[in-house]
């Protein structure tokens, strides 16, 4: 099953879009990865014979891939063209869901000002005034030896 699956996953990529790259999953499954359009398809043995399950979902900034957005299960035995069409409304369904606001790079914490910073109060820990120290004594150290004091 797992050759017949990496045999249609690249037929299927071939129909679908011009840049892909197919590739097997951890569990024994093909991925077919669309980097221009940000969306991947996932291909994987189902529960019976001829089906397999296939998964498609949103591929995020960083390269990393969203979990499935929508599923569906397929008969490999219906052929590659109904395989493609159940992709593309898979795909279109991934599309339409709203997408996950941008990730700002802001961590939580600290509390938003009227211009949108952020304020946090000024405390410094106890392992930050260790470190200061230990650099004001390495510091102090150095000057004693070369002036000759020690």
């Amino acid at each position: 099953m797992s050759g017949q699956l990496k045999d249609t996953a690249s037929e299927l990529a071939g129909l679908l879009w011009r840049e892909h790259t197919v590739y097997r999953d951890r569990a024994g499954g093909v991925v077919i990865r669309g980097e221009h359009v940000q969306r991947w398809i996932s291909l994987a043995a189902g529960g019976g014979r001829d089906e397999v399950l296939v998964r498609a979902g949103r591929i995020l900034d960083g390269g990393t891939t969203a979990p499935a957005r929508s599923e569906a299960v397929v008969r490999l035995s219906a052929g590659t063209g109904a395989l493609a069409a159940v992709c593309r409304r898979l795909l279109s369904e991934t599309a339409a869901t709203p997408t996950p606001p941008p990730h700002t790079g802001r961590r939580g914490g600290g509390r938003r000002t009227p211009r949108g910073r952020t304020t946090r109060g000024r405390h410094t820990s106890l392992s930050s005034w260790l470190v200061v120290a230990a650099v004001l004594a390495v510091i102090g150290l150095y000057v004693a030896t070369t002036t000759g004091r020690i």
